[in-house]
């Protein structure tokens, strides 16, 4: 028996309390403390691993899926991200956690194991929580409170266009983020399924992770 099978019973809750616990974890990087930026992305990343897995069951539509649109969108977002990063204001400077070299020791074991977990949380974690919350939830909700009777390929011009606002909004990185939104929630539509925009997603993740330790951009994290 899945320990939360009575909590994830209503659709929306299933669907929104993940994203909200793992959005509330972020809020608490850096608060207790420089290294709480790392430990907390650790714990956030283990418990959304462990939300997805409780959600699985319950929200059908949480299936990877992979198509040359999703690799094409994946990495063409990515582009956008990183090219279009010096030539817009940003909300904040800096990431939500940094190098972890400066905080743990150059090349130290502790901060290559937090590189690593980051990598995997963007990449593994995120997209799932994100995109069934944005895309299978929010998007249809705002079109219909019984949003699971809007189907997940019916283009409805308030729905995306609030959507991908709150979503780009929701990133420092806005207008890269608006984007990002749009051509996720594309995806979607055209598939009829989440998990072109998972995959998408969690190829646009990765290809920044490598990206960010490669050159040293850490204010993307």
């Amino acid at each position: 028996m899945r320990l939360l099978e009575k909590f994830f019973a209503k659709p929306a809750t299933a669907r929104v309390a993940p994203f909200l616990v793992f959005l509330a974890l972020t809020c608490c990087q850096g608060k207790f403390g420089a290294a709480s930026a790392y430990w907390f992305y650790f714990g956030k990343t283990l418990a959304g691993a462990w939300l997805i897995w409780e959600m699985r069951p319950v929200v059908s539509e949480m299936r990877w899926a992979f198509s040359w649109e999703a690799v094409v969108v994946g990495a063409g977002i990515f582009a956008i991200w990183v090219g279009l990063d010096p030539f817009y204001p940003k909300f904040f400077s800096g990431g939500a956690t940094g190098n972890p070299n400066d905080c743990f020791g150059k090349n130290s074991p502790l901060a290559w194991f937090f590189i690593a977990i980051h990598i995997l949380g963007m990449t593994l974690v995120v997209p799932p929580l994100e995109e069934v919350f944005y895309r299978s939830f929010l998007y249809r909700y705002i079109a219909k409170q019984d949003f699971l009777s809007v189907p997940l390929n019916q283009f409805l011009p308030f729905p995306f266009f609030a959507t991908i606002a709150v979503f780009g909004f929701s990133h420092d990185e806005w207008l890269a983020g608006i984007l990002c939104g749009a051509a996720f929630q594309w995806l979607v539509l055209r598939k009829n399924r989440l998990g072109d925009a998972m995959t998408a997603h969690a190829i646009t993740n990765f290809l920044l992770g490598v990206w960010i330790v490669w050159r040293g951009a850490w204010h993307f994290w």
